[in-house]
């Protein structure tokens, strides 16, 4: 039985889990800020791990299901959507998916939201991030986790699902046991350090709005503590902060409740990420939600965050093991495209041309 990896690249640490005929051998967590001085690391936890079947890959912005050996200049720059010299985001990614491909590593990139088949197109419209591929990996997790705990197929799954990460917040709708739309963090609710959706009239202020803008303006800015922890944040008390949690809490409210306005009523609305681990987030966004419909916190059973176990699960999959099953019902074979195929808007011809380059670097 297949022998897999899955990654979740995040902001504050990159994850990763290991199953070996869906039981899990690897759960260890890197801080990213050690990733990003020190690439080999990580690939020294993954040649440990050795032979793998395959290895669910840091995704980005995502691919659908591009193997590393056909990862070029081309997909680097749609893996990453970041301008040359900028270190904000997930642009430090390529040098980590180049020692990756130098070590000739059974690496497999996954897709974003964007990507689905399952999403209807005009809720592509004019948009890049409807939801990462670890949001996809998140969702993967907990149609499974609803499916075990409820014992109902996967197919009968439904739910909303509230990512709330240590940078950005992401709320994505699932019926059937398939992803059918999102608000991904960029363009979706207040984050812990994001802003979430611009108000374009605020970039155009800006001018060139670079990664930096985007993952600021979040909870810990409105605070002023831009560096603290989210832990050292929700306990206090005073007035910047109560500014800030009603400020992060109508905006999830808003996020959650246009999802339900476009889809079919949710068996439940689950919490996922580094914030809902937390009692002084996740308590005040479990009142708040309880309003639209049954909240309870995903409980995937292991020390790593929900998306390295939703990575895991896509990487089993995808190698023919138990949850190959799962791999059909998300539809995800069907992905295609790129991040950049629905936009309308002046100047998106310019941002395709910069996109496009050779198919290897």
């Amino acid at each position: 039985m297949p022998r897999v990896v899955g990654i979740d690249p995040g902001t504050v640490s990159f994850d990763l889990l290991g199953l070996e005929d869906g039981e899990a051998f690897l759960d260890r967590s890197v801080p990213t800020s050690e990733v990003a001085r020190r690439p080999e690391t990580l690939l020294g936890v993954l040649q440990a791990a050795l032979p793998l079947d395959l290895i669910a890959g840091p995704s980005g912005y995502g691919l659908p299901l591009v193997p590393i050996e056909a990862v070029g200049e081309r997909e680097l720059k749609l893996l990453c959507l970041a301008q040359p010299g900028e270190s904000a985001g997930i642009g430090g990614l390529r040098t980590l998916v180049r020692l990756l491909r130098e070590a000739r590593l059974p690496v497999i990139f996954t897709p974003g939201v964007i990507h689905l088949s399952t999403v209807p197109a005009h809720r592509k419209v004019n948009r890049v991030d409807l939801g990462t591929a670890d949001k996809v990996c998140a969702a993967a997790a907990a149609i499974e986790e609803q499916s075990r705990r409820l014992d109902i197929p996967h197919a009968e799954t439904s739910f909303v699902l509230v990512e709330l990460g240590g940078a950005f917040t992401a709320v994505l709708s699932v019926e059937g046991g398939r992803i059918v739309g999102g608000q991904g963090g960029s363009s979706g609710p207040l984050g812990y350090l994001a802003c979430g959706a611009l108000d374009g009239e605020v970039a155009c202020l800006l001018g060139g709005v670079r990664k930096e803008a985007i993952f600021s303006g979040g909870v810990a800015f409105v605070a002023g503590s831009p560096a603290a922890p989210p832990e050292a944040l929700a306990s206090r008390q005073d007035e910047a902060w109560r500014l800030a949690r009603e400020a992060f809490i109508e905006s999830l409210v808003r996020a959650v409740a246009g999802e339900l306005a476009a889809a079919s009523p949710p068996r439940e609305i689950l919490l996922s990420g580094r914030l809902s681990r937390i009692p002084g987030f996740r308590e005040p966004v479990v009142t708040a939600l309880s309003r639209l419909g049954p909240v309870r916190s995903l409980d995937v059973g292991t020390k790593v965050k929900e998306a390295a176990r939703g990575a895991a699960l896509i990487a089993d999959g995808l190698a023919g093991g138990r949850y190959r099953e799962l791999i059909e019902v998300m539809r995800l074979r069907e992905a295609q495209g790129t991040v950049l195929d629905h936009l309308y808007l002046t100047g998106a011809e310019e941002v395709r041309r910069w996109a496009q380059g050779p198919a290897r670097s």
